[in-house]
């Protein structure tokens, strides 16, 4: 973008994910700084890009009659044009290259185009780097529900032996003890396996 424009352009990303959204990297600390000003006054181009997925432009922060405050900020640390460019990922999530020029008017249609571009590209990368963490947290949420039907199941046997019952009998001791005690269900069994470790008096 720099090249192509002619003028040093700082570039700034912002993700949107789960009602959230964050600065996940940038080109300088600057651009990064930039990005977080704008999401926390909640308004500039980089937002409104990332609510309508379309590109939104600021051609001079000084002369516009949008985002007052943005405005303020942007030309208080020397840049005076933005443009915000939506990148393309999975449903649950978005994400906006937010690129910073110092002077207006820096994003001609030509600037844009190639802006569109690179989003594009960036785009694909990004969601790749989204997917990984996303699968470890499945993975995890996995292995921590096979965990807990592990102590669960555990606690059904132990009801079963002291009560001559079937599991499903078992189970409805169980999780009628965990609604009585207002404790989770899968602590309630933890605790109960432990106790008959410990040779602590049965539910």
């Amino acid at each position: 973008m720099t090249r192509s424009s002619g003028t040093r352009i700082e570039c700034a990303v912002t993700l949107g994910r789960r009602k959230r959204t964050d600065t996940i990297g940038g080109s300088s600390d600057q651009a990064m700084l930039l990005n977080r000003i704008e999401q926390t006054l909640g308004q500039g181009p980089c937002i409104d890009a990332l609510d309508s997925g379309r590109p939104v432009l600021l051609h001079d922060a000084q002369a516009s009659p949008q985002w007052g405050d943005y405005c303020g900020a942007l030309c208080v640390a020397g840049m005076r044009s933005t443009l915000g460019v939506p990148m393309e990922l999975e449903q649950d999530s978005a994400a906006v290259l937010n690129f910073f020029a110092p002077t207006p008017g820096t994003f001609t249609p030509d600037a844009v185009a190639d802006a569109l571009t690179f989003a594009g590209m960036a785009g694909k990368a990004l969601q790749v780097a989204i997917r990984i963490p996303t699968l470890n947290e499945a993975a995890e949420d996995l292995d921590a529900a096979m965990e807990s039907r592990s102590v669960i199941n555990r606690a059904c046997g132990v009801i079963i032996s002291q009560n001559r019952c079937t599991h499903d009998e078992a189970f409805r001791i169980l999780r009628k003890a965990s609604n009585d005690r207002n404790q989770k269900l899968r602590e309630l069994a933890q605790s109960l396996v432990d106790g008959v470790g410990a040779h602590k008096t049965p539910v």
